[in-house]
């Protein structure tokens, strides 16, 4: 299926800034005469404009993501006093119209770059930093909070849900990837014990690009749009995107992950990089080429033993 030029998917709806403009004038004219700029990111469920310099519109690009702005609304308010890192602050939900047609948000600008190893100034501290505010989102009351379901990946539901695309992606990746040892890593995934505790909060998509550095430290988390309650293990797959070495023992110590928790959160990260590349190898060069180092990463945790 042929997808658009500068686009990510093929039934993805067309965005771009004179739309902004038009959903800000009718229904927020408070900003109306904010520039409007695009933001480069390699995301892939919502577009980002830059809304002046305080304030960013976010909007999503296809269906699935549809329900990602009520989520974070609802919730974001909720879990901020919580977490010792900084979350987005939305401060108004907007509705379909000028022919876009789901929900879309304001929110606050954050200051930052996105996360990557080179920005990193201790990545030791940065690996404490992310393992406390996974622990402390891990303690709130998780009374009504969202379900697991396709709307979110299936993010915190057993590794098995995805057993058959990860599959489907090995094949498909050909030679790049070690086919074996990728399998390998995989079969061991699924042999892990499951989830048996209560279930817990967990970000659902913590990835370097979803992390914000200043000064070398990580000071806030964005894009909260698979968040839900169930296994955490899928907020492992960091471990294999930021961390190596020293850093990544720090960070599962910090944890206190238990082995079967630290097989199913290498899985995610290998199930997620794996699926992601054949989706996204025309339209997202930087989303892919970080997803085939997060492969090799796990790939030699495999080769060494870890």
């Amino acid at each position: 299926m042929s997808i658009p030029a500068g686009k990510m998917h093929a039934d993805e709806v067309d965005i771009d800034a004179q739309l902004v403009r038009r959903l800000l004038a009718a229904q927020f004219p408070q900003w109306a005469d904010h520039p409007v700029t695009p933001v480069v990111s390699a995301g892939t469920d919502n577009a980002l404009y830059r809304l002046g310099d305080d304030l960013v519109v976010r909007l999503p690009r296809i269906y699935w993501a549809v329900n990602q702005i009520d989520r974070e609304f609802r919730w974001l308010p909720r879990l901020a006093p919580y977490l010792p890192l900084a979350l987005p602050a939305p401060l108004a939900k907007g509705r379909p119209g000028a022919g876009y047609p789901y929900s879309w948000g304001v929110y606050r600008w954050l200051a930052g770059e996105s996360a990557t190893i080179e920005s990193i100034a201790d990545p030791i501290e940065a690996a404490l930093d992310l393992a406390h505010f996974i622990t402390a989102l891990q303690r709130i009351d998780t009374a009504g909070g969202p379900p697991l379901g396709q709307h979110n990946l299936s993010r915190g539901k057993p590794l098995t849900t995805r057993d058959g695309a990860t599959r489907e992606a090995i094949a498909a990746l050909g030679n790049r990837v070690d086919a074996g040892t990728a399998m390998a890593v995989w079969e061991g995934a699924l042999k892990a014990s499951e989830w048996s505790r209560e279930p817990v909060w967990f970000h659902g998509d913590l990835l370097a690009g979803n992390l914000l550095c200043a000064e070398g430290r990580i000071h806030a988390v964005i894009d909260f749009g698979a968040l839900a309650v169930g296994d955490p293990a899928c907020d492992l797959m960091i471990a294999w995107d930021l961390f190596e070495g020293d850093s990544r023992d720090a960070f599962r110590t910090a944890l206190l992950a238990d082995d079967a928790t630290w097989e199913r959160g290498r899985g995610w990260a290998l199930s997620q990089a794996l699926i992601f590349v054949p989706y996204y190898l025309e339209t997202n060069p930087a989303g892919v080429t970080e997803a085939l180092r997060r492969i090799d990463l796990v790939l030699a945790d495999q080769s060494a033993g870890l």
